[in-house]
């Protein structure tokens, strides 16, 4: 096997947040925390600076993605990008955006070409890329665009919140709640529903999946009595997902979901909406939930806060997030080779 193979590609994000401070702060937790060996795609010199600002000594080592494992067990691996980044903290620059993007394009292009074992992605802003003529509206429709190109296949990519007790997934993201009835369709529901099922099996290593599948409107609808919604698309979508062999239930009423003895009885739930998703993931973990892209040719995980200019170049952003994700994009790595070679 490639040394390449066994390192996972970490890109920056927007170097004005606080992904500089905690890639440095995963790199020096590595043993304690049982962290695999990453390499940085970003500016050394940024890194560099950074690193001093916060008042740490860490070892810096410009390597490619190939050498990255073998540097890892004694400096911190970082593949330079082409770009240069403007050095500060808290405040997000548009001059930025050309690295912040070279470095989410050259993490995806290593591990399609197994260089890499799994992408990695701090934080981005949308703002400054948006101000920089980026053209797609996240991170994740960016990264299926990515996909597409390099395989030639559309891909829908899928959110999943995964914390150690809990798996969660919004059907609809980032749209307003008064959007959500209009946006949802039985077909939707479905097609994240195998998604889900499909790369918790090959990822996770979950031989039958079981799916709970939330309700829209309180108590799923009671009968009708609180909105047609979950009879009229949610529940022919659990139907349908049911005669295709897919172990589905559902529509459940969301508030009696996510307490322990429910989570017992499912390995991801589905969920109508963002915040029925995201609050019950991030209140049970804040700190260890992660990020997971389902559905791309390629692992991606991340941590589930955001840029945090406000607490950027302070010392004070906790590393926990991002030490969940590294782990367990090694994870899902390692259970896809298993799984493959079944």
């Amino acid at each position: 096997m490639k040394i390449a193979t066994t390192a996972l590609a970490l890109s920056v994000g927007d170097p004005s947040g606080i992904g500089p401070e905690i890639a440095i702060a995963a790199f020096l937790a590595r043993a304690a925390a049982g962290v695999s060996a990453f390499y940085l795609l970003a500016d050394p010199a940024l890194i560099a600076s950074r690193a001093r600002q916060l008042g740490v000594s860490v070892p810096i080592v410009e390597t490619t993605p190939m050498q990255a494992a073998e540097v890892f067990a004694h400096a911190l691996p970082i593949v330079p990008l082409a770009a240069r980044f403007i050095d500060s903290p808290g405040r997000p620059d548009p001059a930025n955006a050309a690295g912040t993007v070279e470095a989410i394009d050259r993490a995806v292009a290593a591990c399609l070409a197994g260089d890499a074992a799994a992408v990695v992605t701090c934080p981005i802003a949308k703002k400054p890329l948006y101000d920089a003529g980026f053209r797609f509206p996240g991170h994740t429709e960016y990264l299926a665009h990515l996909a597409a190109r390099h395989s030639g296949v559309d891909a829908m990519p899928v959110m999943m919140l995964a914390g150690p007790d809990l798996r969660t997934v919004p059907v609809t993201i980032h749209i307003a709640l008064a959007e959500v009835p209009k946006t949802l369709t039985t077909e939707l529901i479905v097609a994240t529903a195998r998604i889900t099922a499909a790369d918790l099996a090959s990822r996770f290593g979950i031989a039958r999946p079981r799916l709970a599948i939330a309700g829209l409107n309180p108590h799923a609808g009671e009968g009708g009595s609180m909105g047609l919604e979950d009879e009229h698309v949610v529940r022919p979508a659990v139907d349908m997902l049911r005669a295709e062999g897919i172990d589905a239930f559902g529509p459940l009423p969301a508030d009696t979901l996510f307490h322990a003895r429910a989570r017992a009885g499912y390995d991801a739930a589905l969920c109508m909406y963002h915040d029925q998703a995201l609050i019950p993931a991030k209140t049970l973990a804040f700190d260890e939930a992660v990020n997971v892209t389902l559905g791309l040719p390629f692992i991606r995980t991340s941590p589930d806060h955001g840029t945090a200019f406000d607490i950027a170049g302070k010392g004070i952003a906790r590393p926990g997030s991002l030490i969940a994700a590294l782990k367990l994009a090694r994870r899902l790595a390692d259970t896809d080779k298993k799984v493959a070679a079944a």
